[in-house]
């Protein structure tokens, strides 16, 4: 597949429909796993026509989950506006699909499939963690008999490319395995591992996913804002490794040389630090040391709805200022302590010093003194014209449209 191949309706139906009745599914009942809207992928395209093709194939029952990890639970509205549906019409229209949030702080949502031991975990790591984790996921993975995933595959921070198996861990699962992959990612660094397709944080997802009884298959979609560019069904390892092999010459932008300073323009869709600091994320391996990343997003005003509280208590921080004074942090969640650290990039802390390697600044609607009490820096987003300085002479200073979406390197790296 060449990689300007942009997928029609009729192209993107026929790899679909033939992936999809290839499964024996006659009568089944089929967990759908998507992404919620802070994913670029048009899912109203890809709602239409699996629906219409897992019924073609003889599925009894479709249930939808939007595979949420520990982002807030979507209400009416907006699964419509995710689906381009009206779900009240949906469910008198059509009773065989149900559209649900995953809930990962319900333990009553939740069934243990098995433990990845220690011994395993050491193994599966690195030897970066030895620790012994509960395998809990929504427990509708056993009250259907097929687990569809269906979602895109991009360069990320925790995992290396996102996609398959991850709509399960951490998409559908309990706060244990959520934490300790995310701190495990958070120990090799984002800059380490983002744009990478095997890591250790992707080998502990694909064991918690095989401890699931449940046969999995997948739709793995490789999207830009211009289309989609490709499309793999298969079991989840195999259309996610397909997917992640056209990701990497999708959605990378190589440099010859590093950059002073990143302008990070934001797209509406990240209304939270939490995951607006993709920005920084794709773009802090362009950045020269000592130079700076600057998320400008106008329209963010919060920080992170579930994880705010934890996040101002600790703030902003490179990774060894954590492991330096671990008995000061132990008891925040593990994958809040890995979010401080992606976003505030590497660094070092020696004789209670912290130098991070980049500055990160917040041209947002967050105030100065909560950037300040965030341990970041601040700056008015009306000081800042993005088009003024994309049409400048600056070889320095990089703007990105749509931050988040594309992943940026240097050649040498």
């Amino acid at each position: 597949m060449m990689t300007q191949t942009i997928l029609d309706d009729g192209a993107l139906t026929a790899i679909i429909s033939q992936g999809l009745t290839a499964r024996n599914l006659r009568g089944q009942r089929v967990l759908v796993l998507i992404p919620d809207a802070t994913r670029t992928m048009p899912m109203p395209r890809y709602f239409a026509i699996v629906r219409h093709a897992l019924r073609e194939a003889g599925a009894m029952q479709q249930t939808w989950m939007v595979a949420l990890g520990t982002h807030p639970a979507m209400d009416t509205d907006a699964l419509n506006r995710l689906l381009g549906c009206d779900l009240t019409q949906l469910a008198h229209d059509e009773s065989d699909v149900e559209v649900v949030n995953h809930a990962w702080q319900d333990p009553a949502t939740l069934v243990q499939v098995g433990v990845i031991d220690s011994d395993t975990m050491a193994r599966l790591s690195g030897g970066l963690n030895s620790d012994a984790v509960p395998v809990r996921v929504n427990r509708a993975v056993l009250t259907h008999d097929h687990i569809l995933i269906c979602g895109p595959v991009f360069p990320h921070e925790v995992v290396g490319f996102s996609g398959g198996n991850k709509y399960l861990f951490p998409g559908i699962s309990g706060p244990d395995v959520i934490n300790a992959t995310h701190w495990l990612g958070a120990l090799l660094t984002s800059y380490a591992i983002i744009g990478t397709a095997n890591t250790a944080v992707r080998a502990v997802i694909d064991y918690a996913a095989a401890l699931i009884p449940t046969p999995r298959f997948a739709i793995c979609a490789v999207v830009t804002p211009a289309g989609v560019h490709g499309t793999f069904v298969d079991n989840p390892e195999a259309a996610w490794a397909a997917a992640a092999e056209l990701s990497a010459q999708i959605h990378v932008r190589w440099l010859e040389k590093p950059v002073q300073r990143v302008i990070a323009v934001l797209p509406s869709m990240y209304d939270e630090l939490w995951v607006g600091s993709k920005g920084m994320y794709k773009s802090e391996p362009v950045v020269a040391d000592g130079g700076e990343v600057v998320i400008y997003a106008p329209h963010l005003h919060e920080v992170s709805v579930v994880h705010g509280k934890s996040i101002r208590e600790i703030g902003y921080h490179v990774r060894d200022y954590f492991l330096g004074q671990w008995d000061k942090f132990a008891h925040v969640p593990k994958g809040v302590i890995a979010h401080s650290t992606h976003l505030r990039g590497v660094g070092t802390w020696h004789d209670g010093i912290e130098r991070p390697r980049i500055t990160v600044t917040l041209a947002t609607g967050i105030s100065r003194e909560e950037c300040q009490q965030l341990n970041l820096n601040y700056a008015d987003y009306r000081t800042i014209d993005p088009q003024r300085l994309a049409a400048g002479d600056d070889s320095e200073c990089l703007v990105i449209p749509r931050a988040g979406e594309f992943l940026y390197r240097l050649r040498e790296r």
